[in-house]
Parts: C-alpha cells; structure tokens; sequence
C-alpha cells in the first residue's frame, strides 16, 4: 500500500464529520450558482480555485454590475480574515512538511480543516505531511462532488435551499463538541466561549468575529503555560 492511500485511509475517519456537512452546504451553493445562470462547469471551477466557504457564497453576489474588484476584493479579505490567526497557529508544524505540501495545505485551509488538524492525533505509522495533505484534500473533494451533485440536481429539479445552510453551523456545534470531550485541559475552549460572548456584547452580531479572534489570541498567548496540559486524549488514555 503506497504511504499516501495508507494516509488517506487514516484520515478519511476523522473527516466524517466535515463530509456531513460540507455535502450538504456545497450542494446548496451548487443549487444557488445555477439558479444565477452559471453552468455546472463554473461552479465547479469555483469550488476548486476559490476555496473559501462562506466566501463563495458572498462571490455569487460579486457578478453582478456595479460591484468593482476592489470592493470584492476587500469584503472577501474582510469574511475570510480570521485564516490569518489560524495561520499564526500553524506556521511551525507546517514548515516541518515539505515546500509542495506546505502550499496546498495553506490553500487548502478552512475552519473544519483547521480544527482536525489542531485536534486529531497523527498515527505513529503515518508521516505528518501525508496525513495533513490527506485531511485537506479530503474536504476539498467533499466540498467539489457536493457542488457537482447540486448543480445538476438544479438543472432537473425544482429545489428550495432555505433552511440548508444551517449545516454549516451544526457542523461546528458538532465539532466543537468532539473537541471537549477529547481534552483533558478544556481552557482554550472556555476562553472561546466566554470572548465570544464578550465581544458579542460589545460589537453586535454583524462586527464581533475579528475582535473575538483578537482577544482570543491575545488571552492564549499571555496564558501560553495553560495551554501545556490541553493534549488531545487517546482512547486508550480515556479507557485507562
């Protein structure tokens, strides 16, 4: 068995959750692009070369007369500026894989991604690189056949999306919950929660994410020693 499907076969458990939720929000953008005229070709295209979850959504807005790059360009960094703290995160351990790798997988990054890789423990008989490839190039085709299998479903049936996109947010219930129960030290979690609220408060709904993010980083950071004892607990070490 060659290192990289022995590495996808590895991965492929702990990305179940994502593939839940990602078929069904990819299938809802699929349906929405069509609907706006586009062909199955482009949703396509979109998926792979603009990889952005939330910002794809905002893009089909985007071809529309009156909307400038520049204004496209700005709310899409806006949306999507909480991937330069997940990045801040991650520089270390992704400059331990090779140059190759370590583009895709900065590419390929997304809040579900972020989490399995924060959070799954790499087998002992896996190489890190080809398992974190794996759990990226696995959503990524989970979010492409959601989109071709919506696009085309479009084009045959009538179909309403309203409601689906709360799949996405269930997604992230389910895995901060999958979270808990594996750590032994839940402080990251709890200083989550409790900036959220904070800056719920404060900013409103529409402006808290980036100054949650802020405080979040901030409060780990000053707090590093806290954070020792946060290991991903095995199940052998939870049986024990």
């Amino acid at each position: 068995m060659g290192e990289m499907t022995k590495a996808m076969r590895k991965a492929f458990p702990y990305t179940i959750p994502v593939l839940v939720g990602y078929v069904f929000m990819s299938f809802a953008f699929g349906v929405m692009f069509t609907e706006q005229g586009y062909s199955v070709l482009w949703a396509i295209l979109m998926r792979i070369v603009v990889y952005a979850g939330s910002g794809q959504y905002l893009a089909v807005n985007f071809f529309v007369p009156g909307v400038s790059l520049l204004q496209a360009a700005f709310l899409t960094i806006m949306v999507n500026i909480r991937h330069v703290f997940y990045g801040l995160s991650l520089v270390e351990r992704y400059n331990r894989v090779g140059f190759l790798k370590r583009l895709y997988l900065i590419f390929g990054m997304t809040d579900e991604t972020y989490s399995l890789v924060c959070t799954t423990n790499i087998p002992d008989d896996v190489d890190e690189g080809k398992f974190l490839l794996s759990i990226t190039l696995l959503n990524q085709l989970y979010w492409i056949g959601g989109t071709i299998v919506g696009s085309l479903a479009s084009t045959a049936i009538p179909f309403n999306s309203e409601g689906i996109e709360f799949a996405m947010t269930a997604l992230f219930i389910v895995l901060f919950v999958e979270l808990w129960c594996k750590r032994s030290n839940r402080y990251p979690e709890l200083v989550g929660v409790m900036a959220s609220i904070l800056c719920l408060v404060i900013f409103g709904a529409d402006g808290f994410i980036l100054p949650t993010m802020i405080l979040i980083i901030a409060i780990l950071m000053i707090n590093r020693n806290r954070l020792d004892t946060g290991k991903i607990e095995t199940e052998v070490e939870r049986d024990a």
